[in-house]
């Protein structure tokens, strides 16, 4: 289930793409025994956190979230990781005729899920949301996130090594445009109703 592949990401992540690889997953099964139980939990930890715990803007009482709007922002959340996943996987998969790597959609999907594991894992930090934790433990995952990646793009894709470099490199880029599109739309949410409401207010 969620955990064959854990342990092997973090201690021998290239030895772990090449396991995954010739396993050949289908979309299907990837999300079955990885995605859509990690993707639970930075929305769950989430919800815990700015319900039962707060966060604090200098002095005073913790700013909570009332439930049922925190609960409508983790669902929203949990659904976008699933998306994202999905994206990522098709945008590999369509830029990797680029670089001369066509292969299955599924296998596309499988390197975008299991490069997500660190930063599906650290979502638990969320339980505690203070932002200078956050950004202690959230800088090094995504920097090993970054390293998965460009670990596993040459082995998954099956592209040599310096083509696989700048074939990571164009879709860190993808990434980051995607990043500004996903808080475009989360603005837009929150002008649709889907902001947060803070409890107590």
């Amino acid at each position: 289930m969620v955990r064959a592949h854990l342990w092997g990401l973090f201690a021998r992540p290239q030895a772990e793409w090449e396991r995954i690889r010739q396993q050949r997953y289908s979309i299907g099964r990837v999300y079955l025994t990885h995605t859509l139980w990690l993707a639970l939990i930075p929305p769950i930890a989430g919800f815990i956190g700015t319900t039962q715990v707060g966060w604090q803007l200098g002095v005073g009482d913790p700013v909570k979230l009332t439930v049922e709007s925190a609960l409508r922002i983790a669902v929203l959340y949990y659904i976008a990781l699933l998306i994202v996943a999905f994206s990522v996987g098709w945008m590999v998969h369509w830029m990797g005729k680029t670089y001369g790597a066509d292969q299955p959609l599924s296998q596309c999907v499988a390197l975008a899920s299991y490069t997500a594991t660190p930063l599906l894992l650290s979502g638990v930090m969320t339980l505690y949301p203070m932002l200078w934790l956050n950004l202690v433990i959230g800088i090094p995952v995504l920097g090993y996130t970054v390293y998965l990646f460009y670990t596993g793009v040459p082995i998954m894709m099956e592209i040599p090594q310096e083509r696989g470099f700048l074939f990571s490199s164009a879709m860190v880029a993808f990434g980051l445009v995607a990043l500004v599109a996903l808080l475009a739309v989360t603005a837009i949410l929150w002008g649709m109703g889907f902001e947060p409401v803070i409890a107590n207010y």
